[in-house]
């Protein structure tokens, strides 16, 4: 008789277990949808930075309303699919970004890499943690640039 107790425990335990989890974890995903919602700032519009770094193309748009600038996206292509003008976009970014005398931080206080060095992932390009890597992108840049100059010339 006592083997049939167990069993019957252990059952209605499993059961019990199983019939609570579902209903606790709801409850406790609809009180966080409230409170994410209603505390973020303008919520309900659409997403204007990107958190793997750049702008979407809402805050692209948002950015042509404010400012009346036509902002386009980084270029992501390889090398060896550019054309000269992008080319030149890229290399210009990455000069003009990375190839600073002094740097804007590359990373916070707990480690997390800054708007500046996610704004690498937007362009195709590795997020620079270090001053080193960050003049990487500032080399491939000049090298661009002067792919593009070539190119130019050759048209001539």
């Amino acid at each position: 008789m006592a083997a049939k107790t167990k069993r019957s425990t252990k059952t209605s335990g499993k059961k019990r277990a199983a019939h609570k989890r579902p209903f606790a974890k709801k409850s406790a995903a609809k009180k966080r949808t409230t409170t994410r919602t209603s505390a973020r700032k303008g919520a309900g519009r659409a997403r204007e930075k990107d958190p793997r770094g750049g702008l979407t193309a809402a805050g692209r748009k948002a950015f042509a309303a404010k400012q009346g600038a036509h902002l386009k996206p980084g270029v992501t292509k390889k090398e060896a699919e550019m054309t000269p003008q992008e080319m030149r976009r890229k290399g210009s970014w990455a000069v003009r970004f990375y190839g600073r005398k002094k740097l804007p931080p590359l990373v916070d206080d707990r480690g997390r890499p800054t708007r500046h060095a996610l704004s690498a992932h937007a362009w195709g390009e590795p997020v620079p943690k270090t001053v080193a890597a960050a003049r990487r992108i500032a080399a491939k840049g000049e090298r661009l640039l002067q792919r593009y100059k070539r190119a130019k010339q050759q048209k001539r």
